[in-house]
Protein backbone atom coordinates (compact mmCIF):
# COMPACT_ATOMS: atom_id res chain seq x y z
CA UNK A 1 0.00 0.00 0.00
CA UNK A 2 1.58 3.27 -1.19
CA UNK A 3 0.76 6.57 1.58
CA UNK A 4 1.05 9.38 0.67
CA UNK A 5 1.05 11.93 3.84
CA UNK A 6 3.32 14.27 5.06
CA UNK A 7 3.19 14.12 8.64
CA UNK A 8 2.19 10.86 10.73
CA UNK A 9 -1.68 10.27 11.84
CA UNK A 10 -0.15 8.56 15.23
CA UNK A 11 0.73 12.13 16.57
CA UNK A 12 4.06 11.83 17.14
CA UNK A 13 5.11 14.87 14.96
CA UNK A 14 7.58 13.21 13.21
CA UNK A 15 6.88 12.33 9.17
CA UNK A 16 4.99 9.07 8.16
CA UNK A 17 8.48 8.40 6.19
CA UNK A 18 10.21 8.35 9.63
CA UNK A 19 7.62 6.92 11.94
CA UNK A 20 4.54 4.33 11.05
CA UNK A 21 5.67 4.08 7.21
CA UNK A 22 8.83 1.78 7.85
CA UNK A 23 6.02 -0.21 10.12
CA UNK A 24 3.60 -0.87 8.02
CA UNK A 25 6.23 -1.41 5.16
CA UNK A 26 7.03 -4.67 7.10
CA UNK A 27 9.80 -3.44 10.10
CA UNK A 28 9.20 -4.67 13.25
CA UNK A 29 8.18 -1.75 16.48
CA UNK A 30 10.48 -2.38 19.53
CA UNK A 31 7.93 -1.27 21.84
CA UNK A 32 3.96 -2.40 22.11
CA UNK A 33 3.18 1.91 22.27
CA UNK A 34 5.20 1.82 18.86
CA UNK A 35 2.94 -1.24 17.42
CA UNK A 36 -0.57 1.01 18.97
CA UNK A 37 0.42 4.10 17.09
CA UNK A 38 1.09 2.60 14.08
CA UNK A 39 -2.29 0.71 14.12
CA UNK A 40 -3.86 3.65 14.87
CA UNK A 41 -2.38 5.41 11.36
CA UNK A 42 -3.09 2.00 9.94
CA UNK A 43 -6.89 2.90 10.91
CA UNK A 44 -6.08 6.21 9.33
CA UNK A 45 -4.56 5.36 5.97
CA UNK A 46 -7.00 1.74 5.92
CA UNK A 47 -4.20 -0.40 6.13
CA UNK A 48 -6.58 -3.69 6.80
CA UNK A 49 -3.40 -5.90 5.92
CA UNK A 50 -1.13 -3.96 8.55
CA UNK A 51 -3.89 -4.52 11.11
CA UNK A 52 -4.73 -8.23 10.75
CA UNK A 53 -0.17 -8.80 10.32
CA UNK A 54 -0.21 -7.05 13.96
CA UNK A 55 -2.99 -8.83 15.65
CA UNK A 56 -2.15 -11.70 17.68
CA UNK A 57 -3.16 -15.50 15.90
CA UNK A 58 -5.72 -16.11 19.22
CA UNK A 59 -7.55 -13.24 18.85
CA UNK A 60 -7.95 -12.09 14.77
CA UNK A 61 -11.24 -11.78 13.55
CA UNK A 62 -10.76 -13.86 10.48
CA UNK A 63 -11.59 -10.72 7.84
CA UNK A 64 -11.81 -7.10 8.99
CA UNK A 65 -13.88 -4.73 6.90
CA UNK A 66 -12.86 -1.09 6.84
CA UNK A 67 -16.40 -0.25 5.55
CA UNK A 68 -16.30 2.70 7.17
CA UNK A 69 -13.09 3.97 6.33
CA UNK A 70 -14.74 6.62 3.85
CA UNK A 71 -16.57 8.25 6.47
CA UNK A 72 -14.62 7.86 9.24
CA UNK A 73 -12.54 10.94 9.55
CA UNK A 74 -9.78 10.34 12.53
CA UNK A 75 -8.93 13.15 15.10
CA UNK A 76 -6.33 12.02 16.91
CA UNK A 77 -4.58 10.09 19.14
CA UNK A 78 -3.35 10.50 22.83
CA UNK A 79 -1.39 7.62 24.14
CA UNK A 80 -2.30 8.23 28.45
CA UNK A 81 -0.01 4.92 29.56
CA UNK A 82 2.67 2.19 28.34
CA UNK A 83 3.34 -0.36 30.94
CA UNK A 84 5.22 -3.28 30.53
CA UNK A 85 4.27 -6.18 32.54
CA UNK A 86 7.61 -8.26 32.02
CA UNK A 87 9.65 -8.40 28.75
CA UNK A 88 6.84 -9.53 26.15
CA UNK A 89 3.83 -8.77 27.93
CA UNK A 90 2.90 -4.72 27.70
CA UNK A 91 -0.79 -2.45 28.11
CA UNK A 92 -1.28 0.64 26.52
CA UNK A 93 -3.82 3.22 27.47
CA UNK A 94 -5.04 5.47 24.82
CA UNK A 95 -8.24 7.60 23.52
CA UNK A 96 -8.73 7.94 19.70
CA UNK A 97 -11.25 10.82 18.16
CA UNK A 98 -12.88 10.47 15.48
CA UNK A 99 -16.15 11.52 13.30
CA UNK A 100 -18.30 9.36 11.30
CA UNK A 101 -20.68 10.42 9.00
CA UNK A 102 -22.22 13.87 10.21
CA UNK A 103 -22.19 12.86 13.57
CA UNK A 104 -20.97 14.50 16.29
CA UNK A 105 -16.82 13.75 17.21
CA UNK A 106 -16.37 10.54 19.64
CA UNK A 107 -14.21 9.39 21.51
CA UNK A 108 -12.49 5.59 21.87
CA UNK A 109 -10.84 4.65 25.00
CA UNK A 110 -8.75 1.49 25.55
CA UNK A 111 -6.41 -0.45 27.56
CA UNK A 112 -5.01 -2.63 24.65
CA UNK A 113 -2.79 -5.99 25.72
CA UNK A 114 -0.12 -6.81 23.85
CA UNK A 115 2.53 -9.56 23.62
CA UNK A 116 6.10 -9.92 22.05
CA UNK A 117 6.96 -13.16 20.31
CA UNK A 118 9.81 -13.56 18.36
CA UNK A 119 11.02 -10.35 18.42
CA UNK A 120 7.76 -8.55 16.95
CA UNK A 121 4.96 -6.98 19.58
CA UNK A 122 0.95 -8.26 18.70
CA UNK A 123 -2.02 -6.84 19.88
CA UNK A 124 -4.06 -8.99 22.20
CA UNK A 125 -7.33 -7.49 22.72
CA UNK A 126 -8.37 -4.34 24.52
CA UNK A 127 -11.19 -3.18 27.46
CA UNK A 128 -13.29 -0.06 26.18
CA UNK A 129 -14.24 2.59 28.83
CA UNK A 130 -17.50 4.06 28.34
CA UNK A 131 -18.28 7.32 30.05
Amino acid sequence: MIVRIAMCPCGSGKSYAACCGPLHAGAPANTAELLMRSRYSAYVVGDRDYLLATWHATTRPQMLTLDDAQTTRWLGLSVKRHVESGPDHALVEFVARYRSGGAPAMRLHEVSKFVREHGRWYYVDGELFTR
